[in-house]
């Protein structure tokens, strides 16, 4: 088992995997990404992350190395080259190589990157028995759907939450909740699940849409709309969703307990159909 690069086509460990120093990526954050992690060694839901990465390329003008089905075989690849029994996987695509200029290159190929890592979950006791959050100002670029590398307040952000003893930080932006620093919200009133809607003020989660499709075949009622911080304050439930926290119940934000201080029943309920969906 090791860690496996990937750079343009080749295969290699990943201690050996290098971009030069005039990489867009590197001088000017410019491009975009998606982490994909297994089950069983089966990458969870490829196809939609992909699809999710060529969307945001696409956002930014940037080209495309591969076709869809050349990522899903260069995924398989890595993973099997990697040997891990649950892996993580990387991909990050940048605008190429070239003299450092804020116009385009032109001409310049797009440089194409992947990382597989071990997959290391959360701790179960975390997830049945919560996290506290924090909220705080959201101060990202207006076109938060697109997954660029331009990651600087979410990195802020979390730090900010480390620093409070929390887990996450949820982006508030004149008074409303969008998402939190690397994940997606979501929070339950009077049976109601509640989350903000997929426009530009957030990046829909892969993981998101499997929660809301599970939510919706168990006839659970599910409003995608603007949420104030004050409903966040006063919610019955609220959880996280994403790759890597999956579901995870909230129990306080900004230090004010949520609900019964434990995980409810509605996300309990969500999680064993997620757990059931992903089996």
């Amino acid at each position: 088992m090791a860690d496996i690069g990937f750079l343009n086509g080749r295969f290699m460990p990943l201690a050996e995997a290098m971009v030069p120093v005039e990489d867009r990526g590197y001088q000017f954050g410019d491009g975009v990404y998606e982490v994909i992690r297994t089950y069983r060694g089966v990458p969870f839901q490829l196809e939609a992350h992909v699809a999710r990465l060529e969307r945001s390329a696409v956002a930014i003008g940037l080209p495309l190395p591969f076709r869809a089905a050349e990522w899903s075989s260069y995924v398989a690849e890595g993973i099997r080259l990697a040997g891990y029994a649950e892996s993580k996987v990387y991909i990050q695509l940048t605008r190429g190589v070239a003299p450092r200029d804020h116009l385009f290159p032109v001409g310049t190929p797009p440089t194409a990157v992947m990382t597989v890592r071990q997959m290391r979950s959360l701790d179960p006791v975390l997830c049945a028995t919560g996290v506290p959050v924090i909220t705080v100002a959201d101060l990202r670029w207006g076109r938060c759907d697109i997954k660029s590398l331009n990651l600087l307040p979410n990195v802020m952000a979390r730090q900010q939450a480390k620093d409070a003893g929390a887990f996450e930080a949820i982006f508030v932006r004149a008074g409303e909740v969008s998402e939190g620093a690397v994940s997606n919200v979501m929070l339950v009133r009077a049976g109601v699940l509640v989350t903000a809607p997929a426009d530009e003020r957030i990046l829909s989660g892969v993981t998101r849409a499997v929660v809301l499709d599970l939510a919706r075949k168990e006839g659970i009622l599910v409003e995608e709309r603007a949420i104030r911080v004050e409903e966040l304050r006063g919610a019955d439930e609220i959880f996280l969703t994403g790759t890597t926290v999956e579901i995870l119940p909230v129990i306080g934000v900004d230090g004010v307990v949520v609900g019964t201080g434990k995980r409810g029943e509605l996300t309990r309920l969500l999680s064993h159909r997620f757990r059931s969906f992903v089996e």
